[in-house]
């Protein structure tokens, strides 16, 4: 069996009353539109830590570990590339600081949960997105075809 290549990433969506935090992203830095805080996991730290430290870094807000709520893994096979790219979810209610005034991922915005599939956003995020307000936790596999640029398989699982 050949090696496979893993890329582990965190995304954590903040919560306050019935609005959403959401970064909208300008194309010039990928992945355009509204989508949540998160990034790499860095080689010496847990999927918390990660998601701790990049929510910090997008937004300024600070969370502890202890106040993820996790809601689900989200993972990409690409089997030409023998690569699996891998996001852990997690939501929180819980946090203190203020916004960044000039943000380096794009602008943040309270969203109304109830309207934030109406705002330009990735399609891979528009399927995430309700999943996290949901009791219990998914997973959701996705086999893309690189020479095709396209899905060959997807598999959304709710549990628990």
């Amino acid at each position: 069996m050949s090696k496979v290549e893993c890329g582990i990433y965190t995304m954590c969506l903040v919560q306050d009353g019935d609005k959403v935090l959401l970064i909208n992203r300008p194309a010039s830095k990928g992945f355009p539109g509204y989508l949540g805080p998160g990034g790499k996991v860095d080689l010496a730290e847990s999927f918390t830590e990660g998601a701790v430290r990049e929510l910090w870094e997008e937004t300024g807000l600070v969370v502890k570990p202890e106040d993820l709520i996790y809601k689900g893994v989200d993972e990409y096979l690409v089997p030409e590339k023998n690569y699996r790219y891998m996001v852990f979810n997690y939501l929180t209610r819980t946090f203190t600081g203020e916004l960044l005034t000039d943000p380096p991922e794009g602008e943040l915005a309270w969203i109304d949960i109830d309207d934030a599939l109406q705002m330009p956003m990735q399609d891979w995020f528009k399927r995430r997105f309700p999943l996290f307000f949901e009791s219990g936790t998914f997973e959701i596999s996705v086999v893309w075809d690189e020479t095709k640029q396209c899905i060959i398989e997807e598999k959304v699982r709710r549990l628990g």
